[in-house]
């Protein structure tokens, strides 16, 4: 279990004295040095380019995190993981195993049946047939303004349960509206309550206005969300994209508006 603090995000001139005396090349064909040649205590593989510009140093965020393709993925890991999707879903026999090695969870351990197949218990965050179908009926039938969407419910299958063809704004949708919808129609639980916190952290995050204030308890609030959930939830849910949750609001507080700053525009 992890007591200390979160650690304290580095200043381009801390950031430049930790990459002095880094050996790297910018020439095509040329990378690092020799891993068996390189300092133990060095931890950086190369001095990004970008520091040669003169204010680069000086700069309080050095990348922007696209929000669209955070929540998107989330998105992905919630749906897919709901409805086990083949591929997409954080919850199978590899998952299983690695709580078997990690010993936590002992009650979603893989049980070794007589027939010599392994059986999954089920998990609070597994929905059965009907509750996948019930799920699936509120994206398929739900009626939204011109406008303001595509057409979601061609995207649904209610024949093989399934959800195809998502683009990143139906996500965006699916994620901030939709789902907690179609959630508590399903089930009425802790769990639901508990996911449901996701959206409405994206909706707020978005807003069109932001308030410092409010910003800083939406950032304890996710924390302790995703403390929550690592208790529900196989290590395997949480990639590096649900990592990414907690910066976003920090950016938000030095770059403003999410909606300055994310791939809609480029990307269409």
């Amino acid at each position: 279990m992890e007591f200390a603090n979160s650690p304290v995000p580095l200043t381009g001139t801390q950031i430049l004295a930790e990459l002095d005396g880094t050996n790297f090349t910018y020439e095509k064909g040329h990378g690092n040095i020799d891993a068996d040649e390189r300092d133990e205590e060095q931890i950086w593989k190369k001095r990004s380019i970008f520091f040669d510009l003169e204010y680069w140093e000086f700069n309080c965020l050095h990348h922007n995190l696209d929000v669209m393709h955070i929540e998107k993925n989330i998105c992905d890991n919630l749906l897919g993981t709901f409805l086990n999707f083949d591929g997409k879903s954080k919850d199978d026999f590899k998952a299983r195993q690695a709580l078997q090695e990690m010993q936590i969870r002992p009650d979603l351990h893989p049980v070794l049946s007589e027939n010599g197949k392994y059986h999954l218990p089920i998990a609070p965050y597994n929905l059965s047939v009907g509750e996948k179908t019930s799920l699936l009926k509120v994206s398929k039938h739900l009626k939204m303004p011109d406008g303001y969407a595509s057409n979601i419910s061609l995207c649904v299958n209610l024949t093989e349960r399934k959800l195809f063809n998502l683009k990143s704004h139906d996500c965006h949708i699916l994620m901030q509206d939709l789902l907690p919808v179609a959630l508590h129609a399903v089930k009425d639980d802790n769990l639901v309550d508990l996911v449901c916190e996701l959206p409405a952290f994206f909706k707020q995050l978005c807003a069109k206005e932001l308030d410092i204030d409010e910003l800083d308890k939406l950032q304890s609030n996710v924390v302790i969300t995703l403390c929550r959930m690592e208790k529900l939830f196989p290590p395997s849910f949480f990639t590096i994209m649900v990592h990414l949750i907690v910066h976003l609001t920090e950016e938000a507080k030095l770059w403003g508006p999410v909606f300055f700053r994310w791939m809609y525009p480029i990307e269409q």
